[in-house]
């Protein structure tokens, strides 16, 4: 686990002064770029009309993901730094949740002329950062003016000969499992929200989740049936499997952890955790069904189990529906 406690742009080069508008765009880019790091999985990076990746397995896993200022974060919540990490995560976890090993990212990024050089610098440290973390870089990408920040990512990703898992290999008998964070930062924006900025734990999960990418791969190597990391949910994502996998799903509440603090802030304004723990997205963990004689390793909790099929709804927690609202709609309203 990285310290939650950490702030600012650890890491990061000297700052240049002005705004965008005032750098231009190939300034910008070769501030940006000037920031990066590489692995060697990276033939060809930026600078060049197109990025080279290697690819051994011969198949590329890919995914892509937006963050709208306003939307996915506020300026006044997160710093630069926690945006850039908070995008490379949500787009890395995604490849880990395939059984892959991520590689390299692309950004897409939209700024106003008038915003400061230093916000899209420190934005770009903290995707270096994160990248680092699972093992990846960002490879090249584009710049654009806007009226507001946009971060759009593609995540690139090899599956080192395994087969992906996907959602829809769930069986009846199956064991529902669970590996990181849950609830952690619905817990944290129900602070923010609120205008405090402690339990810090919580609000630093908010700003910058930590995927388990090593639980991807080793999940598809355990025998993995089927598998999702919890962006819109608990519930919602286990919702995804047992529908792609045409299955029931029944979550046991009481198998779940829920720190103390998660409790104290519950109590403090007005709302169960378990809330958040099963429709509070954002946190990235990763959730899985393995056969029932897997024997899983001790980061991984059993929560439930894959049932047959049956009525609506298809995932139920404790054996009843779950009646609460909660999950992420990007085109409804925020629940967590």
């Amino acid at each position: 686990m990285r310290d939650r406690a950490r702030t600012g742009t650890e890491g990061a080069k000297g700052q240049m002064k002005g705004t965008v508008g005032e750098l231009g765009e190939f300034g910008l880019i070769r501030e940006l770029t000037s920031r990066l790091t590489t692995t060697p999985a990276v033939r060809v990076g930026p600078g060049d009309d197109a990025a080279v990746v290697a690819a051994p397995d011969r198949r590329v896993v890919a995914s892509t993901d937006i963050l709208l200022e306003g939307r996915h974060f506020r300026r006044d919540w997160s710093t630069a730094y926690d945006v850039g990490r908070k995008a490379a995560a949500q787009n890395l976890a995604d490849i880990a949740a395939m059984g892959a090993v991520p590689t390299a990212l692309l950004l897409g990024l939209v700024v106003p002329a008038e915003l400061p050089v230093t916000w899209p610098s420190e934005m770009m440290d903290g995707l270096r950062d994160e990248c680092q973390v699972a093992g990846a870089s960002v490879v090249g990408g584009d710049v654009v003016r806007g009226d507001m920040i946009m971060v759009s990512i593609t995540a690139l990703g090899d599956l080192r000969n395994q087969e992906p898992v996907t959602r829809g290999g769930a069986q009846p008998g199956d064991l529902v499992a669970v590996t990181g964070w849950l609830g952690w930062s619905a817990a944290g924006y129900a602070v923010l929200s609120r205008g405090f900025r402690s339990p810090r734990a919580f609000v630093e999960a908010h700003r910058r989740p930590e995927p388990p990418y090593h639980a991807g791969p080793a999940a598809a190597a355990l025998g993995a049936t089927a598998m999702c990391d919890v962006s819109d949910g608990l519930i919602a994502d286990l919702g995804h499997i047992a529908e792609a996998s045409k299955v029931r799903i029944d979550i046991r509440s009481g198998a779940i952890d829920i720190p103390t603090q998660m409790h104290d802030i519950g109590q403090a304004v007005g709302v169960d955790p378990i809330q958040w723990v099963l429709t509070g997205g954002e946190d990235h963990a990763i959730v899985a069904t393995f056969p029932p004689d897997v024997k899983l390793p001790a980061r991984w909790k059993v929560i439930g189990e894959v049932l047959n099929p049956s009525a609506l709804p298809q995932v139920t927690v404790d054996g009843a529906p779950w009646t609460s609202k909660g999950g992420w709609d990007h085109f409804g309203d925020m629940e967590s």
